[in-house]
């Protein structure tokens, strides 16, 4: 009986222990503090540790803009393209964030530019980061790439009025007579918008209305 009391007594801290581990993990990281990862990597820490939401380490340096962390992370080979439980990945939401440094360690280490849904492209148009946008169609993103209700960047920049991310796309060949599933285009989007500089750049490339449904 007392030897199985001390089990239960050692299992008990070490569980604790564990806890401790994670959290302060994922503070370190979310605060941006190196040297305390660093230290908790060098104890054995998993790299693609998650927290609730299924943000690995890397996902959320990313988020929170901590270009050294991310160097850091990147460093142990962490998976590039895993996705949180909304789908997101560390890509993405530097890419919306506008974390342009990020964004280039994150493709040179390896992060796929073209994903199925809503590409990092898209979510740059999101936030209005031209650069970004730039960066990504010299890394070959596709421009046509849709999300699952197919929408475009170029439909996102377009009702945002983000004119020059618009002669951007189109010169990098972006199509704007693309749909979204319910029959809406580019120009459809912009119309609403009442941005005529807008819409009479699209229809310059032979933007038509759709069928809105």
């Amino acid at each position: 009986m007392k030897r199985l009391l001390v089990c239960f007594v050692f299992a008990l801290f070490s569980a604790l222990v564990q806890a401790d581990t994670y959290d302060d993990l994922l503070k370190s990281v979310k605060t941006g503090d190196v040297s305390g990862v660093v230290d908790l990597l060098r104890r054995g820490v998993d790299v693609d540790t998650t927290d609730p939401e299924g943000n690995t380490l890397l996902i959320i340096a990313a988020r929170e803009g901590h270009e050294p962390m991310v160097e850091l992370l990147l460093a142990q080979l962490p998976k590039l393209n895993a996705r949180n439980s909304a789908g997101d990945s560390a890509l993405r939401l530097a890419a919306i964030g506008g974390k342009t440094g990020i964004v280039k360690k994150l493709v040179a280490a390896g992060a796929r530019v073209n994903t199925p849904d809503w590409t990092p492209l898209i979510y740059a148009c999101f936030g209005n980061h031209i650069e970004i946008v730039r960066y990504l169609i010299e890394m070959k993103a596709d421009v046509n790439a849709a999300s699952e209700n197919g929408t475009t960047a170029l439909m996102v920049a377009s009702s945002q009025g983000q004119i020059e991310i618009v002669r951007l796309l189109l010169n990098a060949g972006a199509d704007p007579n693309k749909m979204r599933e319910n029959g809406e285009t580019a120009l459809d989007m912009t119309l609403k918008t009442r941005n005529e500089e807008i819409a009479g750049l699209l229809r310059a490339r032979g933007a038509k209305a759709g069928k809105p449904r």
